[in-house]
């Protein structure tokens, strides 16, 4: 649960809860701490990791979207390789496209910030150039993805700012690697404001239903890993709201990342299940083991979860180099239900937009 020197945590229902501020890391590369926060209270320095640069995993992932259009876009170091990404989801048409750009072996050159609340991370090369920029409470997103739909660039300039108050935070180990481990923040429903063009399509993103996430990973993983992730946000009962639901990120027995977030602050939840329908369990694809285009049934072992997401994108990749491996589904629709708060009430959420994802990587 936590290095014996380590005292700034309380479990609250059983789950780790971390309340200080501490060093990620050991001396010998090992979490301090297990467990959640509402904030990035654990400094992550990358010189403590004890394992090979080659398995050191950094990744910046911010997503944008209103009733009609989100943009998803990715700088990552994954040992490996450097994986660049960009989509633009149509919702009003159900379609999607994705482009990427991959290098060989980054191993730490992108230089990404040790903390998801200032600094820049960037990547260019011949085919996309982005750039995530935070500062003064600001978060930049500029965007120019060359060729990317029948040789129009996709070029973006989206500004993110009124962070909610409390944020998704968790720091997961891994049972049978102590070297390995991850370190993640969610925060979901900030304001997005900007706008995005890709030859005769402008959009402008306003900031009355406009609205942003990170997903903001650092860690070392162990080769073989299949997840389970979903994020919504938007307007609900006239409140601002979001959620963040996860599990199969290492051990998790400590906390898991289930939140709900009203106007900022968030409700800490337990475990979840997202109740997919299996078409054949012992499938080798994640496409082929499940039926990702029905109505899923997200449920969690309290009572305080119920709601029914109903799929209208999959927005799915594959991508086998034989030393990487991902097969990606995130699949994007509206959650409808509704989830008890830490006071008891009961909060009815109505076809909110938002995504689920099942993920199988080997790297």
């Amino acid at each position: 649960m936590a290095s014996s020197d380590f005292k700034g945590f309380e479990l609250v229902n059983g789950q780790v809860h971390i309340t200080e501020p501490a060093s990620l890391l050991t001396d010998d590369g090992k979490l301090a701490c297990v467990g959640y926060a509402t904030s990035q209270l654990l400094n992550y320095d990358r010189t403590r990791i004890a394992a090979s640069k080659l398995r050191i995993k950094e990744w910046d992932y911010y997503l944008v979207n209103d009733d009609d259009y989100a943009l998803a876009f990715t700088i990552g170091d994954m040992g490996y390789i450097t994986l660049v990404s960009a989509s633009l989801l149509d919702f009003t048409k159900g379609t999607f496209i994705t482009q990427s750009t991959m290098g060989l072996l980054p191993l730490g050159r992108l230089n990404m910030p040790s903390s998801s609340a200032q600094g820049v991370t960037k990547f260019a090369d011949k085919r996309a150039a982005m750039t995530f920029e935070v500062a003064d409470g600001m978060r930049r997103l500029v965007v120019n993805f060359a060729d990317f739909d029948n040789g129009n660039p996709l070029i973006a300039e989206i500004v993110l700012d009124q962070e909610p108050r409390d944020s998704m935070v968790i720091a997961t180990p891994w049972a049978e690697d102590p070297k390995a481990f991850y370190y993640n923040q969610k925060i979901v429903g900030m304001r997005a404001i900007g706008e995005f063009a890709l030859g005769n399509l402008h959009h402008t993103f306003n900031d009355a239903n406009s609205f942003g996430l990170l997903d903001w990973g650092r860690g070392v993983w162990t080769r073989d890993n299949t997840w389970f992730w979903g994020v919504a946000q938007g307007w609900q009962n006239g409140k601002r709201f979001g959620m963040n639901l996860g599990y199969g990120f290492g051990d998790t027995t400590a906390a898991s990342e289930n939140m709900a977030f009203i106007d900022g602050v968030a409700h800490k939840l337990g475990r979840v299940d997202f109740g997919i329908p299996v078409r054949d369990q012992d499938a080798k694809t994640v496409g082929d083991r499940y039926d990702l285009m029905e109505p899923w049934h997200v449920t969690d072992d309290e009572g305080r979860l119920d709601l029914t997401f109903t799929p209208d994108i999959d927005r799915c990749d594959y991508i086998d180099l034989k030393l990487v491996i991902s097969d990606q589904h995130q699949v994007f629709g509206l959650f409808n239900g509704f989830v008890k708060l830490d006071d008891g009430t009961t909060f009815e959420i109505r076809d909110l937009r938002g995504s689920a994802e099942a993920v199988h990587n080997m790297y």
